[in-house]
């Protein structure tokens, strides 16, 4: 007698578990919310919020930028800044980065410690004047942003081996080139920085295409101005 009413006892406290959660699991399934709750909230924002990693020193150049002046990495001391490469004449690729590159000036435009470094790849092309053009074409009203031309092999090999940012020829590609789409930060003293990823990796760069890599430089560039 006494088993039968455990076995009750059981079948009843199991009836109410599923009459109460089943279908709020079932519900969270189908939503994709398996997991939830403040813990999994400072996993997501742990890394934007942690100290930015230093990689090391950002590699020395010297090129002359859209107004026909020598520009070097010197020029930049004591500035945070954001390096990428490109060219005018990129059907692909470019436009975009050009356009987030835009959105990160108008955010910092008017600070003196921000500035942003566009090095072409196709410099054969991209003189000074091109240069210049393409700057008031897209929106270039910084005066600490450089767009910055010169030897090609020298500049190829600054992507390369110096920023490890791929940038070669392809004849069989529109443009004639292809290239990274990725930005690198760098700090007050030359340091590329970054933050790093879910798993505690450094990120190395930022993307250069897509909101949220926009989104998070933005983010890194305001902590590295306050330091």
């Amino acid at each position: 007698m006494m088993k039968s009413k455990s076995y009750i006892g059981i079948s009843l406290v199991i009836l109410v578990f599923g009459i109460i959660f089943v279908p709020k699991i079932v519900n969270r399934i189908k939503g994709n919310d398996v997991v939830e709750g403040q813990r999994v909230d400072q996993v997501s924002t742990h890394r934007s919020d942690a100290k930015l990693e230093t990689i090391g020193p950002a590699p020395k150049f010297e090129l002359t930028n859209q107004h026909n002046q020598k520009i070097t990495n010197v020029d930049f001391a004591g500035k945070v800044y954001v390096l990428e490469f490109f060219f005018t004449t990129c059907p692909t690729i470019c436009p975009k980065m050009n356009a987030n590159m835009i959105e990160i000036q108008n955010k910092f435009f008017g600070n003196p410690n921000f500035g942003i470094a566009s090095i072409t790849i196709n410099p054969e092309y991209d003189t000074p004047q091109v240069l210049k053009d393409h700057a008031d074409l897209i929106g270039v009203k910084s005066s600490n942003w450089h767009m910055l031309t010169g030897d090609q092999d020298y500049i190829l090999g600054l992507s390369n081996k110096g920023f490890n940012l791929y940038a070669g020829k392809n004849s069989k590609v529109g443009g004639g080139f292809e290239h990274s789409g990725l930005f690198a930060l760098i700090d007050k003293n030359g340091n590329i920085r970054c933050r790093q990823d879910e798993y505690g990796n450094p990120i190395l760069y930022y993307d250069g295409l897509e909101k949220q890599g926009v989104k998070a430089i933005q983010q890194d560039i305001a902590k590295l101005l306050k330091e």
